[in-house]
């Protein structure tokens, strides 16, 4: 469904203040989820600033006050599973090479994480060498919950967080606050949201790290630190089926309330979740998980659960996905090693 900010031409903005390049997001009404031109237009944006003497640091922020971006367009991936098309593929390949020369970029990239920051907004952001949360920041993986699994380099970022934090909120598609996103290792500093024009003023004549300092406060108290002991025994476990057994047995209601939010994912991404997240641990380099990602993610085009998914959570919203098969039991080795397949249209490569 087009509406009147999906213009191609003013979906993303571009300007320079002072010495910073500012990239927005210009989609509020969707909050700012990205599409395929919006991704090209800001990789070649950091290109061209890549090679410009005049322009120090870059800058992106999302429109609006709802948040830095909420995704991809799940809908038009929706439509592409269900037609069999390739244009989900293309845009994975687009973003996540985009998510690649982000974390490689040589000049320092400012990413300004209030509001909502989910799936794609992460990959645009926490690849970032500098990264803002605020007290309204709700930053999450949340794919399992559309019969997804984490990509745009968040099984990497996740597999690094500490203890089993990253397992927790693979599998359960939790947001996280600013404390808890800094725990996790998703964001570096803690701006108040009141602060952040005055920041990003500060930014067009400073560098980010003689600017920050100043605006950097301590965040309000999360809740993962103080749930680390049972979040690092349960996840430790080998299966899904077991980490949801411990979870049970814990007796903690936190725990058991994260137990039931799994049970509700889709059982075929969950266990592909547990497996790409571990092997992501195992790799050397950003580049080889997104690598990893590519595959599972033009693998899971063709698994029901992604149509059904996004059916259930946004096209008819009835929050009842009927996934096939219905339980973890039913999820078979070789389902999830599917999903580890080489491509026929060959693997993501980075130029």
């Amino acid at each position: 469904m087009k509406t009147e900010d999906d213009n191609a031409d003013d979906t993303v903005l571009f300007h320079v203040e002072g010495r910073t390049a500012v990239v927005t997001l210009n989609r509020p009404r969707a909050l700012n989820a990205l599409t395929r031109p919006m991704v090209l237009r800001i990789d070649e944006a950091l290109g061209a600033w890549e090679e410009d003497p005049a322009v120090h640091q870059v800058l992106i922020r999302g429109a609006g006050e709802r948040g830095l971006c909420a995704g991809g367009d799940i809908r038009a991936i929706h439509d592409d599973a269900k037609a069999g098309t390739t244009a989900s593929a293309e845009f994975w390949r687009d973003e996540y090479r985009l998510n690649a020369r982000i974390a490689r970029y040589p000049k320092p990239y400012v990413a300004l994480m209030d509001g909502i920051v989910m799936g794609g907004g992460v990959g645009v952001s926490a690849h970032g060498g500098v990264r803002v949360v605020t007290e309204r920041s709700r930053v999450a993986m949340p794919e399992t919950g559309i019969g997804f699994v984490p990509d745009v380099g968040g099984t990497w970022l996740l597999g690094r967080a500490p203890g089993r934090l990253g397992t927790h909120l693979a599998l359960t598609g939790a947001a996280v606050g600013a404390a808890d996103a800094l725990l996790c290792g998703l964001a570096d500093h803690f701006v108040p949201a009141g602060r952040l024009p005055e920041l990003t003023a500060a930014l067009a004549g400073a560098p980010a790290h003689e600017v920050l300092p100043r605006y950097a406060a301590t965040p309000p108290p999360g809740e993962l630190a103080a749930r680390r002991p049972w979040i690092d025994h349960c996840y430790a476990a080998g299966t899904v089926e077991e980490i949801v057994e411990r979870l049970l047995a814990d007796g903690d209601p936190a725990a058991k309330e994260a137990a039931e939010t799994i049970l509700a994912k889709s059982p075929t991404a969950l266990k592909v979740t547990l497996a790409a997240l571990r092997r992501a641990t195992a790799l050397g380099s950003l580049e080889e998980v997104l690598v990893q990602e590519f595959r599972v993610s033009c693998n899971a085009l063709a698994s029901p659960d992604l149509v059904e998914g996004i059916r259930a959570q946004v096209v008819d919203k009835d929050r009842d996905p009927r996934w096939s098969p219905p339980a973890l039991a039913d999820v078979t080795d070789a389902d999830v090693e599917g999903h580890f397949a080489p491509l026929a249209g060959g693997d993501l490569s980075f130029g």
